[in-house]
């Protein structure tokens, strides 16, 4: 395994010359050759302990069984935890991709009904650490990638952080994920603060877990999107709920996602609902011309 702080180190002692309209036309002409792109979905919370990365395995599993092809990748580098979630042990990660060793498809592992998870290991470095070299390898591998995809579920950090921004930005759709407890409601209502004040038009959408009724996630949807209307002039698409269920917390402890472990468990069955709404609107939700990571690691250079 190459260590992080071998990352920077290439056969000929320096690092490429690249240019950014080169970073930018790789995904680019990879775009035009497989003529679409995956609907890119990140999936945050603006702080921690509420289901995010349960929220993104199951939904992949459940999208998955509705025949789509789905990749997920955990945003946070330094604390990858998908990998758990699903019960695999991945021999590589994409810092093996950073180094010129391996392609993304050799890192890839299968998860439960075909998803496909990219391992993004633990202690690596920040994104926006990379040197130029290495964000123009990742946007050509990402693009080849995509040409099989059907959605790109990624599980972005707790917080509020430049690169959790950036990732939020780049994506097609957000998914915000709150739990009816106050903190996760005023964190929900933040990180969508912050995401129009930079894109305005950002198609944005909710999902509350942990709900003891389908009555009560309404009821802090409403909180949420009326706070967002009156102060930010915008409203958010309510996505569904997570009914509380032991079973989450079972399977987990199994490294199995619920909606796999227990199919018919009350939380499995959202899951599926989730899935099914989502793919409802794929012809209205139109991707973006230009890949996630071309656009994220273009704007990263510039």
């Amino acid at each position: 395994m190459t260590p992080p702080d071998r990352w920077r180190t290439y056969a000929g002692g320096r690092e490429p010359a690249t240019s950014d309209t080169g970073i930018a036309g790789s995904a680019r002409s990879l775009a035009a050759i497989k003529g679409r792109s995956p609907r890119v979905l990140a999936v945050t919370s603006g702080k921690g302990g509420v289901g995010k990365t349960q929220i993104v395995a199951n939904l992949s599993v459940s999208l998955a069984e509705l025949d789509r092809k789905v990749v997920v990748m955990d945003g946070d580098f330094g604390l990858a935890n998908l990998d758990i979630i699903f019960g695999l042990a991945p021999r590589h990660h994409i810092g093996h991709v950073l180094c010129g060793g391996h392609a993304m498809s050799d890192i890839c592992v299968q998860g439960p009904a075909g998803v496909k998870v990219i391992p993004s290991g633990n202690g690596l470095q920040a994104l926006s650490d990379l040197t130029r070299a290495q964000r123009k390898r990742l946007a050509e591998e990402f693009a080849r990638l995509d040409a099989d995809t059907d959605y790109l579920l990624v599980d972005t950090a707790a917080g509020i952080s430049r690169n959790v921004i950036d990732l939020l930005l780049a994506s097609d759709e957000v998914v915000v994920v709150s739990t009816p407890e106050s903190p996760a409601i005023i964190d929900a209502y933040a990180v969508i603060k912050i995401i129009l004040a930079e894109a305005p038009d950002k198609n944005i959408q909710a999902v509350v877990n942990c709900a003891e009724s389908a009555s009560e996630a309404e009821e802090v949807f409403r909180q949420i999107n009326s706070v967002v209307q009156r102060f930010l002039g915008r409203e958010i698409e309510y996505l569904g709920h997570i009914e509380r269920d032991a079973r989450v917390v079972e399977a987990l402890r199994d490294r199995m996602p619920v909606t796999h472990r227990f199919p018919d468990a009350p939380a499995s069955r959202c899951f599926r609902d989730l899935a099914r709404r989502m793919t409802r609107r794929e012809g209205e939700v139109r991707s973006s011309e230009g890949l996630l990571w071309g656009k994220l690691i273009n704007d990263w250079i510039n």
